[in-house]
């Protein structure tokens, strides 16, 4: 897995991301009383265990608190900004990341079968929610790097086609998003309060 255009896999620039939590836990990251969100580490972490946002739309961030948790409902829904340096990227925008990621269930599989054991799968209704296989995946990726010592990511970076398709005859989906995964906290800059106008 060896990735010769791995030069281009740090970021340039910085992005804000958008994370949907309880009202107090936004309160404590933007005043520094907690230093940085949870990450998320369940088996069903499409991007792998990481803290996830929302890249550039604080309304899906704010939907997902009010609607979209699975884990646990939130009783005082509510968004946080944060300034991203996404690092070393495993974009999924990106050819380059999509082959790591292909070699990486490659590698996966063949360890799965020399165990005699079945592959988790995706599921959760047409969107595949419930990401366990490609959990694992990733998860994967990141082991093999660590064991070949290859520098590990800092971030991790997917388009996410969800929902039903905007207008008929769509390519587009009502909630369509990209969303992000920082693995290293230090590529957090900052959180805030995200202005309404």
């Amino acid at each position: 897995m060896a990735n010769p255009w791995s030069l281009y896999q740090a970021q340039p620039s910085f992005v804000l991301g958008f994370h949907g939590t309880e009202e107090s836990v936004v309160q404590e990251v933007v005043s520094s009383k907690k230093s940085h969100l949870k990450k998320s580490a369940g088996r069903f972490e499409w991007l792998g265990h990481g803290i996830y946002f929302w890249e550039n739309d604080p309304q899906r961030g704010l939907e997902w608190a009010e609607t979209g948790n699975p884990k646990k409902p939130i009783a005082a829904p509510a968004v946080v900004g944060a300034i991203i340096d996404l690092g070393r990227c495993l974009d999924l925008t990106t050819r380059t990341g999509l082959d790591e990621v292909k070699a990486a269930y490659e590698l996966l599989a063949s360890s799965y079968k020399a165990l005699g054991r079945e592959l988790p799968v995706n599921s959760g209704g047409k969107d595949q929610f419930k990401r366990e296989l490609d959990c694992q995946v990733v998860q994967a990726l990141h082991r093999y790097r660590h064991d070949n010592a290859q520098p590990p990511y800092d971030s991790v970076r997917s388009p996410f086609p969800e929902d039903t398709p905007l207008y008929t005859g769509a390519g587009f989906r009502l909630k369509n998003h990209v969303q992000i995964a920082v693995l290293n906290p230090d590529c957090i800059k900052g959180y805030f309060h995200p202005i309404q106008k």
